[in-house]
């Protein structure tokens, strides 16, 4: 690029020199240079100046379709807007190619006119006017024949254009070149060794032009020869003699032989017909065709082996060449015996159907099999399938048994189609078969199924008797009566009721039902077994454990057993006025026999004379005051307090307390007469006033045990008396703690511990009647010690049905 720079620079001083002269400023430069390459400064060349290019509205007008050229206002620099071409140039002569430019400025106006030429580069290569060349040479043309060639053409010029021509080596052509008046080169293809078509057909040639330019440049066009044939070469078989091996009673038209015959030579002197010799007998024409065209021979007369064995034929082929060529073969045709008979298969006996239970061994169905054919052709082979669980065992010649190999399973394949297969040993080999059906029947040899092993099933409590509870089924894949199952609740016993006096089973379809309302709390779970047996001979059963839950319903409303009320629902207490803040001043326990969640119970004040003096713990139902009586507080409270359980929809009950106050001092309710079971911790308290209590208590305690003997000792009526009110009858459970206490009386006894700064109490309470509770008092905290003011306690009670 550089010593284009250098060259074009020096092209351009010498045409500035000749715009002086002749008005017109010469360019030169080569085609194809870069865009945006700089050709010349106009400023410079033409004596303007560049500052005030911009304002005099400098352009560059091209004469041609295309602007290749373009000023920069900034510099004048003249410079190449998109790559020249000379060879598509507009204004072209024989030798040179020219731009014409006008270079316009204003404020004067002025133009410049501007000469451009471009010079030529060896940019193309020489090209041929077709890219492939096709002559067509006889085989026969005598060496040093001449065949002229299309010439190639180059746009360049001079020495860049088309200098010489080479052609691929060849040991049968050759080329000679040479110029033409106008100074075109030429090249003609010439013949240096005779050609043979059989040889070589077709011989491709490559003839490349090559310019003068440096560097060089070159194009290239094939030459394609075709040679073309005379009748020089005779029609040949593949072989001189065939001897061919054919079956009696082959199909009329069968092919028995396609004899080939060919020609080296082309078109018409290679095309061959066929045609029986002099030779050839007309008995061996009638029992066999031959095809003039293709060479096929095929069957025409029905053959027999024990007819004629033996047929001879010589058969020529010709060509269609000016001069007819001709050759011949010797074919021998030998008649072989045909395996034309089917072997056959004859069930002597079959056993179907048969019980699945079938011994190993056991022989189901006898066949025999023949072949009329004599040699390979009538021995016979037999097989059935490979996957069945049954062979084939030789009894005698052409006799075979069919014997149980492995044992059956009717619920896996309930029928087999057994196909038995004969085949020959001919060639080619026939064959044929026969299908039978063979029928399993059953055997009871299936245990019924149950699903699940364990069935876990939830029951609400107050079912509707008879109300269908689940559905157990089992499965037997055996048939009929082997199949047809038949539920059973196994005995068992609990509490000296039967089972099945609880639930009952549809012997057909497994249905669960529950014969009896359940009552949680008395009954929560029932474990028994279900037996499926089947109907078969023996029968076979299995069963599975049923695990009945009975779920829990918030059935049971409250019962508050303390403060104890002898009439109705309202309680009435006495408090001194001096009672101290925190006292303990009733405590309300109920009890719930729902389950653990239904049976939590919360207390609250559903009403209260003044809300600010008393407290109530919504745990442990405990009243203490929340400050000191004033001498403004009434001398009667009442307060109505509602015990709710944790169930949905929640039950209640509610207590009223009516609290009286005085100003002498009065046993709190922590002081009732009841012998404590636990060890009583005394406080300080004036030592008299527990003597003068003691006493007190004492003969209260022998009052009442002498009223109870007197009672018990009276004779018993018809009916049952209801139980004393004040009997207790007591018993110790070694199971349950020394804080239980068991009553089977219409009126029983309750403990609760009840944590005060005097210590423990025993309440008196009633409780329904027909029942029989086991009472247990225990902490709600594990973390609180005995010694502590305030320890709340819980109530946990069982029911039972007497």
């Amino acid at each position: 690029m550089r010593s284009w720079r250098r060259y074009v620079s020096v092209i351009v001083l010498f045409s500035v020199v000749g715009e002086i002269a002749a008005s017109v400023t010469h360019y030169s430069i080569p085609e194809e240079m870069r865009e945006g390459s700089v050709v010349a400064n106009l400023a410079t060349d033409l004596n303007l100046d560049p500052t005030t290019l911009s304002k005099r509205k400098m352009r560059l007008d091209t004469i041609t379709n295309k602007k290749y050229m373009d000023v920069n206002k900034e510099t004048g620099e003249l410079y190449i807007l998109e790559k020249i071409d000379r060879e598509m140039c507009l204004t072209k002569s024989s030798t040179s190619c020219y731009l014409k430019l006008e270079v316009i400025l204003e404020n004067p106006v002025r133009i410049f006119n501007i000469e451009l030429e471009i010079l030529d580069i060896n940019d193309n290569a020489p090209q041929f006017r077709r890219d492939a060349i096709h002559l067509d040479i006889s085989e026969s043309t005598a060496v040093g024949e001449r065949f002229s060639l299309s010439n190639a053409v180059d746009p360049d010029l001079g020495t860049n254009s088309v200098k010489t021509y080479d052609l691929s080596e060849s040991e049968h052509f050759n080329i000679e070149v040479h110029t033409g008046r106008d100074g075109s080169k030429f090249a003609d293809l010439i013949l240096k060794k005779a050609l043979d078509r059989e040889q070589q057909a077709v011989h491709n040639l490559i003839l490349t032009a090559v310019d003068g330019g440096t560097p060089t440049r070159s194009g290239t066009a094939s030459v394609i020869v075709q040679v073309l044939d005379t009748n020089d070469n005779t029609p040949t078989f593949d072989k001189e003699s065939f001897q061919i091996d054919i079956l009696e009673n082959s199909p009329i038209g069968g092919l028995v032989v396609r004899l080939n015959a060919t020609d080296l030579d082309d078109g018409a002197n290679s095309e061959i017909t066929y045609s029986y010799s002099l030779y050839t007998s007309e008995k061996t024409q009638k029992m066999f065709h031959l095809n003039p065209s293709t060479g096929e021979i095929t069957v025409k007369g029905t053959l027999n082996y024990e007819d004629f064995r033996i047929y001879d034929m010589e058969v020529i082929a010709s060509d269609k060449g000016t001069n007819v060529l001709s050759g011949q073969c010797k074919l021998t045709i030998l008649v072989k015996d045909m395996n034309d008979n089917h072997p056959e298969i004859s069930i002597k006996s079959f056993q179907s159907p048969i019980k699945e239970d079938i011994e190993v061994g056991s022989v189901i169905a006898v066949v025999s099999v023949s072949d009329k054919d004599s040699g390979d052709n009538g021995v016979v082979d037999i097989g059935i399938p490979h996957n069945m669980p049954f062979k084939l065992k030789e009894s005698s010649d052409n006799y075979f048994q069919l014997v149980v190999s492995e044992p059956l399973d009717r619920e896996k394949v309930p029928e087999y189609e057994i196909t038995f297969t004969v085949t020959d040993r001919g060639t080619p080999p026939l064959s044929d078969n026969e299908t039978m059906t063979l029928e399993l029947l059953d055997v009871n040899d299936n245990v019924p199924k149950f699903p699940q092993s364990f069935y876990t099933i939830r029951v609400m409590e107050n079912n509707a008797p008879g109300a269908l509870i689940s559905s157990l089924t089992a499965y037997d894949p055996d048939l009929h009566e082997n199949q047809y199952l038949v539920y059973f609740i196994l005995e068992k016993e609990i509490a000296n009721t039967s089972m099945s006096m609880l639930f009952s089973i549809n012997p057909e379809n497994g249905n669960l039902y529950g014969l009896k309302t359940f009552d949680y709390e008395i009954e929560k779970e029932f474990l028994f077994h279900i037996e499926a047996r089947d109907s078969g001979v023996p029968p076979l059963s299995s069963n599975v454990t049923v695990h009945i839950i009975i779920v829990d319903q918030n059935d049971n409303t409250p019962v508050i057993v303390s403060p104890w009320r002898a009439h109705g629902s309202v309680v009435e207490e006495k408090i001194p006025r001096s009672t101290d803040k925190g006292s303990l001043v009733s405590k309300v326990i109920a009890i719930d026999t729902d389950s653990v969640l239904n049976s939590r119970i919360t207390y609250q004040f559903l009403q209260v004379t003044d809300a600010t003096l008393f407290s109530l713990d919504q745990y442990n139902g405990e009243i203490r005051t929340m400050r000191m009586f004033s001498y403004r507080d009434p001398r009667h409270q009442r307060m109505v307090v509602v015990a709710k359980d944790n169930g949905e929809p929640a039950l209640s009950a509610t207590v009223t307390i009516k609290l009286s106050t005085v100003e002498t001092a009065v046993k709190t309710h922590s002081d009732l007469t009841e012998v404590p079971l636990g060890y009583d911790i005394f406080s300080d308290l004036n030592l008299y006033l527990v003597i003068g209590l003691g006493s007190v208590s004492f003969l209260l305690l022998i009052t009442i045990l002498v009223t109870i003997v007197i009672k018990c000792q009276k004779p018993k009526t018809s009916k049952a008396a209801p139980p004393c009110r004040n009997s207790v009858i007591s018993e110790r459970n070694s199971t349950i703690a020394d804080s239980t206490l068991v009553s089977n009386d219409a009126y029983w006894y309750s403990l609760f511990l009840a944590e005060t700064r005097k210590g423990k109490l025993v309440v008196r309470q009633p409780a329904p009647k027909g029942s029989r509770y086991i009472v247990s008092s225990l902490p709600r905290s594990t973390g609180l010690t005995e010694t502590s003011d305030s320890a709340a306690s819980t109530l946990q009670v069982r029911g039972k049905h007497v």
